[in-house]
């Protein structure tokens, strides 16, 4: 399947400069690199890649780009020499890459252990390897733009919806779990200790799924909805509204961010916003539309977090073989972002020219048949990493 159509927004640039893109290999990263390509940018881009070899790295890196809809002939065209070898768990590689880094012009910077799991690297990767890769590219005199994806679930609970662009975080013990407390933390030690980096910080709402390509490259998040419905039951009401972009919207909008000359602000909200937010009835009738199904409506019960537990004697019948623990586990995590029904004020992001985003029930339905034949556990996979 050929990639889409891009946008507008997408804006070509000189083909002597440079794009440095890390986390190419992953969802939000492989998504910026497919469209990055697909516009013709193809011959600028360096990717940062961990790999023993260029070569096992750029095979890693057309791997992830066939999922993403990139042709066999665009992924042959990229080489070897596009290829920097580096992890930003061991950031010995710096040193060895700096005069590289040096002739960057512009770097979108995905790359992230993104998982709600307590995976000891996340702090090691998306503090600390973060942080000292910010600290080189900060040194370079050429460096126009240094775009950082964030978390907009960052800004934590107890907040006044809709979420306003803020640079205020909460401490990191309130943060619901350490992924977003890690992403707060690296965006304040970057705008603080490192002046002299372009820094602009775009933080993204709930990425799920693909406007063509439906749940092909990743079923992250998507699961959580599948649940819901399966189980009738979840911690939130069917009038309350979620804040959803597909992962190209929300690539197409960081490459805006990052190729526009002049921007109006350092930090954007990536997100559905008040206009094109869905009601979770609204997410039932598409789901059952898209499943030939009756909706839950009705049958739909909200629970207390507490409750959750209750619900596990159904988990077999209901959403096929998985664990329990894990299940559970899972539901009482998401439920706590659930919970918050937060929608991110996107309006910076649409003064800029970015496109209005879709709405989740726009594409619901390419989620769905892309998912057929993929477990719910195995889709939960993505995110427990």
């Amino acid at each position: 399947m050929n990639a889409p159509a891009i946008s507008a927004t997408i804006t070509f640039i000189p083909p002597h400069e440079c794009i440095l893109l890390t986390g190419a290999t992953g969802f939000l990263g492989g998504s910026v690199a497919a469209q990055l390509i697909a516009s013709g940018h193809g011959p600028g881009l360096l990717f940062l890649v961990r790999a023993q070899t260029p070569e096992q790295g750029l095979q890693r890196l057309r791997d992830n780009l066939r999922q993403h809809g990139v042709s066999a002939a665009q992924s042959r065209a990229l080489s070897e020499q596009q290829i920097i070898l580096g992890d930003f768990l061991d950031t010995a590689w710096l040193a060895r890459e700096t005069p590289r880094l040096m002739q960057v012009d512009r770097v979108i910077n995905c790359a992230a252990v993104a998982s709600f799991s307590k995976n000891p690297t996340i702090w090691p990767v998306n503090v600390e390897g973060t942080f000292a890769f910010a600290q080189v590219l900060s040194r370079s005199p050429r460096l126009k733009r240094f775009l950082h994806v964030g978390t907009a679930m960052c800004c934590g609970p107890q907040r006044e919806s809709p979420i306003s662009e803020s640079w205020e975080f909460p401490e990191a013990e309130q943060q619901l779990v350490d992924y977003t407390a890690s992403k707060a933390e690296i965006e304040q030690r970057m705008r603080q200790a490192l002046p002299t980096l372009p820094l602009v910080v775009a933080r993204p709402s709930i990425v799920v799924g693909h406007r063509s390509l439906g749940c092909q490259a990743s079923g992250s998040i998507f699961w959580v909805f599948r649940m819901g419905f399966a189980l009738e039951s979840f911690t939130c009401g069917l009038d309350e509204q979620i804040d959803v972009i597909p992962v190209d919207y929300c690539a197409e909008a960081l490459i805006g961010l990052t190729l526009k000359p002049a921007l109006g602000h350092d930090l954007y909200h990536i997100s559905a916003g008040h206009g094109s937010a869905c009601t979770f009835a609204e997410i039932d009738e598409a789901f059952a539309l898209a499943n030939g199904a009756q909706p839950v409506g009705e049958r739909y019960r909200k629970v207390e977090p507490d409750d959750l537990k209750s619900l596990a004697s159904s988990f077999a019948t209901r959403i096929g073989p998985a664990n329990p623990r894990l299940v559970l586990r899972a539901l009482r995590l998401y439920s706590g972002f659930a919970d918050l029904n937060y929608l991110f004020d996107n309006s910076r992001l649409l003064e800029e020219g970015i496109a209005v985003p879709p709405r989740f029930t726009d594409y619901l339905d390419v989620c769905v048949k892309s998912s057929s034949g993929v477990s719910i556990a195995t889709q939960m996979q993505a995110d427990f990493k």
